[in-house]
Order: C-alpha cells, then sequence, then structure tokens
C-alpha cells in the first residue's frame, strides 16, 4: 500500500491534536489535584502525563515510520511505530505500580484527607469529553490511513475515558461521605484509583503483547494459512512451501516458495510468479518475494518427462516417440549436439540421457538415440545465400534424370533455431497426377538431404509449368 503525502499529513495532525489534548489535560488535573489532594485524581494526572509521553512518542514515530526504505533501512522504518509502543507499555506498568503502592498505603494508614468538589467533578467530565473526542478521531485517522502507533493511542485514550469515570465515581463517593457524614465512603478515593491502575495494567497488558508481536514479527492469526490456501488454488502452482510473513508498521513483507511445472518455459514460470504476487497483495498490503521450484506434475506424461530431463542438461531433442515392442517401451528421439564435438563425447551425452530417462520411466526400456548436429556454424547471411545458390544448381542437375521438372526456382535458405531449412518452387506439367508430383518432389526432397547434410528439412512446392 502506498502511503499518500495526504496520509501523512492526516496522521501528522492527528498525532499532533492528541499532543495539545494531553496537555491541556495534564494542566486541568494538576490543578484539581492542588485543590482536592484526591490520589484518584492524582492517578488520572500521572496516567495523562504518560499520555502525553505517548502522544508525543507517537507524533515522532508517525514522522518517521512513514518514511520510504532507504540503503540502511531495507524493510523501511515501520518498526519504530512497535518500538513507541514498547516505551509507552513500560511507562504504564510503572504508573500502575505506583498507583497501586500508594492506594493500598491510604486504605491501611489513611494518611491523606481529600477535599471533594462540585468544581473538580465537573472538570473531570470535561475532561472525560476531551478524551472521548481526541479517541474517536485517533481511530478514524488510523482506519483511514492504517498506524499502529494511531491505532494503540486511540485504544489507550477510549480506556482514559472509563478511568476518567471511575475516578468521577470515586470522589464523588467521598464528596457524599463528607457532605452527609458516611465515613465509608472515604475510601472511595483509594478503591477508585485501585480501578484506574486495573485499567492502566489492562491497556499495558494489550500494548504489551501487541508491541512484542512487531518486535518479533509474529504474523497475524490466520493470515499465513490464508495465503497457502488461495496461492495453492492458483493456475501453474503445483503446491506451496514454505511461506513467511513478516511486519513492519503497517507494511507485511511475504516470502513463499511454489512448486512449477519443469516443463514450463521461463516466461510461464515468470507470469506464475507475478499472479502469485498479485494475489497475496489483495489480501494483505505487502512486499512479496515468489522462490520458485521446478517439480514433476502428478499427471506427467512420457513426453513431458523426457523434454524435462533433456532441458535440465540442456539437450536440445525433437522427433519423440514411443510405443510397445515385444512387450517393451521403446522410445526414439533425436538428439542435437555441438558439431564441433567428437563422437565419444556425443555418445557420453546420449548415455547419460538413456540412463536418466530409464530411471525416470521404465528401467527396462530400450532407447534409440538418433545423434545428429545442432547446426549452428552457419550463422551469416551470405553463407545462407551460397549454400542457396548450390542447392539451385544441384537441383538443376537433376532435370535431365527428372525429366518431369521444367525448372526450379526460388530457393529460400533459413536457419531457424539452429536448424537449417530450404523451401524452393518446382514447375511440372500440369496434367500430372499428384501421387507422381508427390513421389518426384519426396524423391528431390531426399536427394538435397543426402547432397547437403547439413540441411535439416526440405520443403518443395510443385506448380503446373504453365502456371510459372
Amino acid at each position: 500500500m502506498k502511503i499518500t503525502d495526504d496520509a501523512v499529513r492526516q496522521k501528522k495532525l492527528a498525532a499532533l491534536g492528541s499532543v495539545g489534548s494531553a496537555v491541556v489535560l495534564v494542566c486541568l488535573k494538576a490543578f484539581l489535584v492542588i485543590a482536592t489532594g484526591s490520589l484518584g485524581i492524582l492517578s488520572e494526572m500521572l496516567h495523562s502525563i504518560l499520555d502525553l509521553i505517548a502522544a508525543v512518542i507517537t507524533y515522532l514515530s508517525v514522522r518517521v515510520a512513514d518514511k520510504p526504505a532507504d540503503a540502511e533501512h531495507l524493510y523501511g522504518h515501520g518498526k519504530v511505530e512497535s518500538f513507541s509502543a514498547f516505551v509507552e507499555t513500560g511507562l504504564l506498568l510503572v504508573t500502575a505500580v505506583y498507583i497501586i503502592w500508594e492506594a493500598i498505603d491510604r486504605l491501611v494508614h489513611q494518611s491523606v484527607h481529600i477535599r471533594p468538589s462540585v468544581t473538580a467533578i465537573v472538570v473531570l467530565v470535561i475532561a472525560m469529553g476531551i478524551d472521548l473526542a481526541r479517541s474517536r478521531t485517533l481511530n478514524r485517522v488510523a482506519q483511514k490511513y492504517p498506524s499502529e502507533a494511531l491505532e494503540a493511542d486511540a485504544l489507550h485514550f477510549s480506556t482514559d475515558v472509563w478511568s476518567t469515570f471511575v475516578v468521577i465515581l470515586g470522589i464523588s463517593g467521598a464528596w457524599v461521605g463528607m457532605k452527609f457524614g458516611i465515613p465509608w465512603l472515604a475510601y472511595a478515593d483509594a478503591i477508585a484509583a485501585l480501578g484506574v491502575a486495573s485499567v492502566i495494567l489492562w491497556i499495558g497488558g494489550r500494548l504489551g503483547k501487541r508491541t512484542l508481536d512487531g518486535l518479533l514479527d509474529v504474523a497475524p492469526s490466520g493470515l499465513r494459512e490464508r495465503i497457502e490456501t488461495s496461492v495453492s488454488g492458483m493456475e501453474g502452482v503445483l503446491n506451496t512451501s514454505r511461506v513467511r510473513v513478516r511486519r513492519s508498521g503497517q507494511r507485511h513483507f511475504v516470502d513463499i516458495t511454489i512448486s512449477v511445472p519443469r516443463t514450463a518455459s521461463l516466461e510461464e514460470a515468470h507470469a506464475t510468479s507475478d499472479a502469485v504476487e498479485r494475489r497475496i497483495e489483495q489480501i494483505v498490503p505487502s512486499d512479496v518475494v515468489v522462490h520458485m521450484e521446478p517439480r514433476a506434475r502428478s499427471n506427467e506424461n512420457l513426453f513431458e518427462t523426457i523434454r524435462a530431463i533433456a532441458q535440465r542438461h540442456g539437450f536440445p531433442v525433437h522427433e519423440l516417440s514411443a510405443h510397445m515392442f515385444d512387450g517393451k517401451l521403446f522410445i526414439e528421439l533425436h538428439l542435437e549436439v555441438d558439431e564441433t564435438a567428437s563422437l565419444h563425447e556425443a555418445h557420453k551425452c546420449a548415455t547419460l540421457l538413456e540412463d536418466e530417462i530409464r530411471s525416470a520411466t521404465d528401467r527396462n526400456a530400450l532407447i534409440n538415440i538418433h545423434i545428429e548436429p545442432l547446426g549452428a556454424q552457419i550463422t551469416s547471411a551470405e553463407e545462407m545465400r551460397e549454400l542457396g545458390r548450390s542447392v539451385q544448381m544441384f537441383l538443376g542437375s537433376l532435370q535431365s534424370e527428372y525429366g518431369e521438372i521444367a525448372d526450379c526456382h526460388e530457393v529460400h535458405v533459413r536457419s531457424v533455431d539452429h536448424k537449417i531449412l530450404v523451401s524452393c518452387h518446382c514447375a511440372m506439367r500440369g496434367s500430372l497426377p499428384v501421387l507422381t508430383v508427390h513421389d518426384i518432389t519426396a524423391g528431390l526432397e531426399d536427394r538435397v538431404k543426402e547432397k547437403f547434410p547439413q540441411i535439416f528439412r526440405v520443403t518443395i512446392h510443385p506448380e503446373p509449368v504453365e502456371e510459372s
């Protein structure tokens, strides 16, 4: 998912607004602590101070986390958000321990007398409204422009609403106890502080787990299985293995190994890889690396197996055929080797191919391999034209032997896939039967290939001499 300039600006404004709200709340609650001496309000003030620190950390992390990857941070800067949550968790836990210690001390020794008032209650209600407003603002921005830090702050500040509500109940109870002479309600403030500490511990536990998950590269629950299931069913993918997912901020990095048919071309395998990347990006915004391994299909036929074996060794093969002979599998094929190779070298390649074909198919199979030169030496246009002239002269010399031929023309010689192909036109009497014409052209083709063994195929187009 690409982070736009507008998204970065909105996230920064939301985080900055949270800092401003936290400053206002700290000031309000500090005033109330001085005015009332309430432990509940003191705990809330400390909580708000931590909120301020957390908001500043969030603002700084948002500024850094959206920076693109560079030479030193190849996976980007998203971990900064997880680190800010780690710091915030530590601060929360320290605060909760202090509040619990102070609350127990007041409950046991009753050493502090609070001065509750209606004004304090009203100010706390205002503070609760500020918390509610900033929590909703942060959550809206976090959902629109995914941010782990803003989402954590939204969760944090939403619980402030409830902790402030608990403090309001505590100080209200203390005020009622003082006004109507109910001594046991004096404990309400310390009990409220314990309630706030419980909320802080709960928040700290949730943020702590999220922090550890982010720092230890824990993938979201079920994401790995979703990716594996989705990719395994794609066309061109035989199976998947070693799916690994790590998260940095809101960006995920996915490494996946897929098996593709070993007979697939490089272009086909690359197209499959691109399709897998697009499918994973539809599941989760991510940077995907796909590793491909060639594998045999479960229903791979005999010829695919042979071609895969030859391809693995870089052996060009063609003219594959297979049939049953005398109760055994009989396989024939043509193997092309370097025309400068010796018979010993060429036979070594053929023997290697035979052994692997038997091992992969039938150990009792009969295999006959025709060895022929790759024919890569004639490559220049001038050499092709010279060969064409020689072929045309040779065909002309055969007119005395094949009286039906009037002339041969349009001789073209070309090299395709290291094979030399020849085509030409031969004019004959239009009254000749097609069967006779076929026999003549077949004979001419054989004579040309016999004369020029480097030629792989000859194609003769017969035409009536009257129309040539």
